[in-house]
């Protein structure tokens, strides 16, 4: 029996939509890292990007669970001496781009190095509910119903 190995050529990329709407971060984070990366299919290789294009929606109704809003931070710096900036994940959720916080969580769950740069092009995160990959037809892909863990509502 011999070592079934995916070539570059042979890989078929799908368009997936995901709506984040009540769905729990850290949970939705592993779903699409392990969809960006290919895992899911039973062709994955794991030098070759075989994962599908994400696109994900409404990235500001995004839930966090516990008190990880006001605990969490996002620390940063400017460069300058104490210039260590910090900012809570409620706040940047809140603020002018909450499609960050989704980005970065799933960017720390992908491996990095060139290929983990090439796989975190194929997500794209919105802040409302439109998108402009109509072209492509997406296929919805409906995260809650996966596990009822993955939703919250309230």
């Amino acid at each position: 029996m011999k070592t079934f190995t995916l070539k570059t050529a042979d890989v078929q990329k799908k368009w997936v939509l995901i709506d984040a709407d009540g769905l729990v971060l850290g949970r939705l984070a592993t779903i699409i890292a392990m969809r960006l990366r290919g895992k899911h299919k039973p062709t994955f290789t794991p030098h070759i990007d075989c994962g599908d294009n994400i696109i994900v929606v409404n990235a500001e109704k995004v839930r966090l669970t516990g008190r990880k809003a006001e605990r969490e931070y996002f620390y940063w710096h400017t460069g300058h001496p104490g210039g260590i900036k910090g900012e809570t994940l409620g706040k940047r959720l809140e603020g002018r781009f909450p499609e960050r916080v989704i980005e970065k969580a799933v960017e720390r769950m992908i491996t990095r190095g060139p290929l983990g740069r090439k796989q975190m092009k194929n997500l794209r995160v919105y802040k409302g509910p439109n998108h402009e990959h109509e072209a492509q037809q997406p296929e919805k892909l409906d995260v809650a119903a996966l596990n009822r863990k993955n939703s919250r509502i309230g």
